[in-house]
Parts: C-alpha cells; sequence; structure tokens
C-alpha cells in the first residue's frame, strides 16, 4: 500500500481554507441580500414619496398661483392649498429642508401643492412677497391671505405649520 504523500504544508490548513471560504461566501451573501434589502426599502420609500416639489417660474406662478400683473387684489387659483419654498441652490440651510419638503410633497399629495422658487433665477417672484431671507416658506389657504414662515426647521414642525396653517387641524 502507497502512503499517500500530505500535499499541506501545514497540518490543518484545508480546514483554515474551507473556514475562510465559508466566511467569504457568507459575507458576500450578507452583503447581495442586505443590498437587495436596501434597494426594495429605498424602492418603497420612494413609491411613497414620488411626488416632488413642483419648480415655479414666474410664468407658471401667474397660471398656476395668481397673476400679479393682471390683479392688485390677491386672488389664489389654485384647487389645493399651497406652500412655496423660497431658496437659493448656495443656501446650507435651504438644501437642509429640500428633503424635507420632497417628503412633505409626498406625504400631502393630493390636500396641499409643495412648490419650490429658486429667488436667483426668479427675483420678481422674491421681490413680490417681499422675500428677505431663506428659506423662506409662503403657506397659501384655498382662501384668504397668504402667510410667511422663515428658517430651516425640521420636519414635525414644518407638519405642524401645514396643518394648523392650511388644513385647520389643531
Amino acid at each position: 500500500m502507497k502512503k499517500m504523500q500530505n500535499t499541506n504544508p501545514e497540518p490543518g490548513s484545508s480546514r483554515r481554507k474551507r473556514t475562510t471560504t465559508l466566511k467569504t461566501a457568507a459575507f458576500a451573501a450578507l452583503l447581495l441580500l442586505g443590498g437587495t434589502a436596501s434597494a426594495q426599502q429605498r424602492s418603497n420609500t420612494q413609491k411613497s414619496n414620488d411626488m416632488k416639489a413642483i419648480e415655479l417660474t414666474t410664468a407658471e406662478f401667474k397660471e398656476q398661483i395668481f397673476d400679479f400683473s393682471a390683479n392688485d387684489a390677491w386672488n389664489y387659483k389654485g384647487e389645493l392649498p399651497a406652500v412655496i419654498d423660497f431658496y437659493a441652490t448656495w443656501c446650507g440651510p435651504c438644501k437642509m429642508m429640500a428633503p424635507v419638503m420632497e417628503t412633505l410633497a409626498g406625504e400631502y399629495e393630493g390636500r396641499v401643492k409643495v412648490y419650490k422658487v429658486d429667488v436667483d433665477k426668479e427675483k420678481r417672484l422674491a421681490a413680490l412677497f417681499k422675500i428677505r431671507s431663506i428659506p423662506t416658506f409662503i403657506l397659501i389657504p384655498k382662501e384668504g391671505e397668504p402667510q410667511h414662515a422663515n428658517g430651516a426647521m425640521d420636519i414635525a414642525e414644518m407638519r405642524r405649520i401645514i396643518d394648523t396653517a392650511l388644513l385647520d387641524k389643531k
């Protein structure tokens, strides 16, 4: 009977290789499963927040909100209450509020319209509402005069403002 030659220079090295291979396979499986779950979670979040804040130009504002060149008295044209976020791309607090407003646009879909206006591009609109600091939020009820809210805030505070100013919730 021939004696089998040991091809492994160290005893137990095949066990280590198998253990390492199993660990690598388990890690790869976790990454794949985690990535899939994460992608699915992002997809579900996206579905609930598909509604985005609508960028307004001056022409669109006149058409959808209020034609200030034809009317002196405020007359809101929209069917739903609205929030207009006056922002600038370079503004830190505005950047912090952008995802909040996108989330709220999805949450309030069908009840409140969420718009945004870049003050650097639409200076006439910023002047119309006397925007002096950003972010500034104009809250427009279906009936009545618009109201202002200034500065960055957390999502809970913005919800509270929208609920009380636009949806008559206490």
